[in-house]
């Protein structure tokens, strides 16, 4: 075997001694700093319901929701088990309240929205006003608010949780505090906060009462199917979205969150979609009916077959291709107003 060649030793030699100084060259990482493409680790996965909501049910029956603060089974992303991530800047959890239940009061650092699975009737509430939760419904907690949820009905209720929880690990930002009292005092009737700012007007004087987050901290399906039922019937056909429309904060017309977008489209039947990606990576939930998400990544093709209250998460920069035979819907949210805030969001529809 040839000797190894002065410059290699010699180079080999600068890194050993320069470590103990924690110094490390650049230039034999700068390729996976800056790689051509995004080359993001997480892959994509699918949660079926039918499979998931039987562990949901055995965690109803070993721990209490006031036991757990929060009974909630993760979404984790298989290529990032251990980090209660579903992509590297997203959380997403099946959460679980049984008749009579409460969660707790608390408030943290971190944004969170809801988005209804299953069973009417259960409640959240959210700095003195509570909304009812029914399936599709969008609901925002905005960061550092008290919240607690209860069931008052003799069902159970599932929602996912989206919260910005690595995004606030990655900045050593995050901050909890439990309330003082098991639910907290409502202040308000249920409904105020869309009488004051869900109508396309505001209140005079006053300021956002949730800073950067909407004033509306409730979207019910109901207003929301009906929205995109209005575009299905006037508009045309998007190749690759279907119809689609984002959630919107109505006093900017910007995000309804400083760190989060919700969206929600719908997929005609018969749809056959076309391939984009972007590098938002996006979690999906079913809202109804069913359809086929054909992801490629570098590891190959993945191909899921999802039906209403199933769960799937593209990773960043993978294609996506939407297919619907009898037609859906879908919710999804990402991380794309942090990235439009940096300048770095970017979207690629193929033809």
């Amino acid at each position: 075997m040839d000797a190894p060649l002065p410059s290699a030793t010699a180079r080999q030699a600068l890194y050993r001694e320069m470590s103990p100084l924690n110094l490390t060259p650049l230039w034999e990482v700068l390729h996976a700093l800056v790689p051509p493409q995004p080359a993001s680790p997480c892959v994509p996965a699918h949660w079926k319901y039918e499979e998931v909501r039987p562990y949901l049910k055995r965690a109803g029956e070993i721990i209490t929701a006031e036991e757990a603060v929060r009974r909630v089974l993760i979404l984790e992303n298989p290529a990032l088990r251990g980090q209660s991530a579903v992509t590297q800047s997203l959380y997403a959890g099946l959460q679980l309240i049984l008749p009579g239940e409460v969660a707790p009061s608390h408030r943290h650092t971190q944004s969170a929205l809801r988005f209804i699975v299953e069973g009417t009737g259960a409640y959240t509430a959210v700095d003195g006003e509570r909304t009812t939760m029914h399936p599709g419904d969008f609901i925002i907690t905005p960061s550092w608010t008290w919240h607690d949820h209860g069931n008052e009905v003799e069902e159970p209720v599932v929602w996912l949780d989206g919260l910005d929880i690595p995004m606030i690990r990655f900045f050593d930002a995050g901050f909890a505090e439990n309330g003082a009292a098991r639910s907290q005092s409502l202040t308000r009737p249920e409904g105020s906060s869309f009488a004051r700012y869900g109508h396309n007007m505001a209140p005079v004087r006053g300021d956002a009462p949730f800073g950067a987050t909407s004033p509306i901290f409730s979207y019910p399906y109901e207003r929301s199917r009906e929205a995109l039922h209005q575009l299905e019937r006037c508009a045309p056909l998007d190749a690759w979205d279907g119809y689609k429309l984002r959630y919107i904060n109505p006093l900017t017309g910007g995000t309804p969150m400083p760190t989060l977008q919700p969206f929600l489209q719908r997929l005609p039947a018969g749809f056959d979609g076309q391939g984009w990606r972007q590098t938002d990576g996006a979690v999906y939930s079913v809202v109804e009916g069913a359809g086929t998400a054909t992801i490629e990544g570098p590891k190959g093709t993945l191909r899921f077959d999802f039906q209403a209250r199933d769960h799937f998460v593209v990773p960043s920069w993978q294609t996506l291709r939407l297919q619907s035979t009898a037609g859906c819907v879908l919710f999804s949210f990402t991380d794309r107003p942090v990235q439009q805030a940096l300048g770095i969001h970017k979207e690629e529809r193929l033809a």
